[in-house]
């Protein structure tokens, strides 16, 4: 950012305006982001998916872009400042992954329906929108599908196999899921049971589609040095290079393993070894054991636990977030957790009536997960996606409110994903004060996650720049981060599907840490809380925009 030369009131109204447009005109693009962020004008669309309209988009960015150039900076406060910024990164960083990366083309979990579909089930709303909506929607399903088989080709095969996966994982959502909602409306209920038939047969078409496909899918799933590195910098929003990032996690690696070798050693009482670290991991889930079908009830145990803690210790403002534990719906398997918050553009979502969906495995069938999840890990994952977590810091960012609307619908992965760890290492270093070895197991399950973020973005980096095979991933997850051959393999899959976004916990982290640090150096008269309260209270910006927010630069 250039230097401020102090607030143009006439300047600012101007960019106020424009910031606005250009957030309407992205999601008007995308209609199914929109009704995600609560945004509900755009609800009967769909994004099509095709180079025509991409073509068409693409024009659009760039208009976009001409429109925040020309907005003098220097005349801005801080705040709108940064909001450009974050506006302008946005609007480049798609214009480059539809002109350039080009995923449309290859990647076939971008044509599924799924997501479009789920907020409109799940989501509280009236009724007779969410019908219409959703009968529009499964109205565009046959023809959505169709066009995906013309424009696909040079699939990855592992993104075919998800795409089956979570084809076949939609049925229930418009059976099970669906039902209930048909039953509150039946005058509306009739075109939609007919667009849902015609939507499953679709579905089930395309499945088979995907599974000729199958032996032809030899399509790259690793974006590649260049194109991970631009992916990386829109992704992040941070002056990080690949090589930079690299290095640094593989030294913080080395870092964490000798913590985590030291507190090994203290739980046990004997020398370090070879195997001392697997050994007292192994002990630790032998001292919580789970059930297949448990996962949810610990989940919901450990939330109301880990609360009482962050309240008992003043950490973090509590806000009211009425989070509801639920079971990850099929559409989204082979995920183990994640959090789902209300819609930022909901009504009603800053005032804390909407929940927050702590998303869980219904079952864990494989052993081996189960000892990876076993009960102190899913106390630390509580902490994460929960309080004082994902949950708690996104009630914070919702009630957030700018001089434009950037901040509420844009949030940094980075910051977000950041704070989620720092939360873990919050709560692992105060310990639950319940005595006995729970604060020593619950410490150990931290650095254990410590080490998985870093091998996260080594993972990341190393797989899309600098073609790490599976065997060498695997080796990495299993022997240096000691995780379950159940949850390296997951991991291996997730890291072709998903460039970057393993990168967030790691950089977030990090960069969350140091600015908690750097901000209570700077204001030795606050407490802990006041310190975690101003990080919050700026939305979720990319870290280095939250630096300036805060006067650390």
């Amino acid at each position: 950012m250039r230097e401020q030369h102090g607030e143009d009131p006439i300047v600012t109204a101007r960019f106020r305006d424009a910031a606005t447009k250009v957030l309407d005109a992205l999601l008007e693009a995308a209609p199914e982001s929109a009704t995600e962020l609560g945004e509900h004008r755009y609800d009967e669309r769909t994004t099509e998916l095709t180079v025509e309209a991409t073509i068409g988009r693409a024009s659009m960015l760039v208009d976009a872009l001409s429109a925040l150039d020309e907005v003098d900076d220097t005349a801005l406060t801080p705040d709108d400042r940064v909001d450009l910024e974050i506006l302008r990164t946005r609007v480049s960083g798609t214009l480059w992954e539809q002109t350039e990366l080009r995923r449309f083309e290859t990647d076939p979990l971008l044509h599924l329906p799924a997501d479009g579909l789920y907020p409109l089930i799940t989501r509280d709303g009236p009724v007779p929108d969410r019908l219409r909506a959703l009968n529009a929607r499964l109205t565009h399903v046959p023809a959505r599908l169709e066009q995906a088989r013309s424009v696909l080709h040079d699939m990855p095969r592992i993104h075919v196999q998800t795409a089956i996966e979570r084809a076949r994982g939609t049925v229930p959502l418009l059976t099970d899921d669906l039902e209930p909602l048909l039953e509150q409306d039946e005058s509306l209920a009739g075109p939609v049971r007919q667009a849902r038939q015609d939507a499953l047969e679709a579905l089930e078409r395309h499945v088979h589609w995907l599974q000729a496909q199958l032996p032809v899918s030899d399509g790259e799933a690793r974006l590649g040095e260049l194109n991970y590195a631009a992916r990386l910098w829109y992704t992040l929003d941070t002056e990080t290079s690949p090589d930079a990032l690299l290095t640094r996690a593989e030294s913080d690696l080395q870092g964490i393993e000798e913590e985590i070798a030291e507190l090994a050693v203290r739980i046990s009482g004997r020398p370090m070894s070879a195997t001392l670290v697997r050994e007292v991991l192994d002990q630790a889930a032998d001292t919580a054991p789970i059930a297949a079908d448990g996962v949810r009830a610990l989940c919901e145990q450990a939330l109301t636990l880990i609360t009482d803690r962050v309240r008992e210790l003043d950490l973090v403002t509590l806000l009211p977030v009425p989070i509801q534990v639920i079971e990850v719906p099929p559409a989204r398997a082979g995920i183990v957790a994640y959090c789902d918050p209300p819609g930022p553009l909901e009504p009603g979502a800053a005032d804390g009536l909407l929940p927050t969906f702590f998303a869980v495995a219904p079952s864990l069938n494989d052993a081996g997960l189960r000892r990876e999840y076993n009960g102190h890990m899913l106390r630390n994952l509580a902490v994460h996606e929960g309080i004082p977590g994902h949950a708690l810091q996104l009630a914070h960012a919702t009630g957030y409110r700018g001089g434009t609307p950037v901040r509420t619908a844009i949030r940094s992965e980075t910051f977000t994903e950041g704070w989620a760890v720092y939360a873990e290492e919050l709560i692992s270093s105060a310990g639950l004060g319940l005595g006995g070895q729970d604060d020593d197991w619950l410490r150990l399950m931290s650095l254990k996650m410590a080490l998985r973020s870093a091998i996260n973005a080594i993972l990341d980096v190393r797989v899309h720049a600098h073609g790490m095979t599976e065997d060498e991933a695997l080796q990495l997850m299993t022997a240096r981060g000691h995780q379950e051959p159940g949850e390296a393999a997951g991991k291996w899959r997730r890291a072709l599907l998903t460039s970057t976004q393993l990168s967030a916990y790691y950089v977030g982290h990090r960069e969350i840490r140091d600015l908690a640090a750097r901000l209570g150096s700077a204001n030795p008269d606050r407490s802990r809380r006041e310190v975690n309260d101003e990080i919050l209270a700026h939305g979720a910006p990319p870290p280095r925009h939250l630096r300036t927010l805060l006067q650390l630069d």
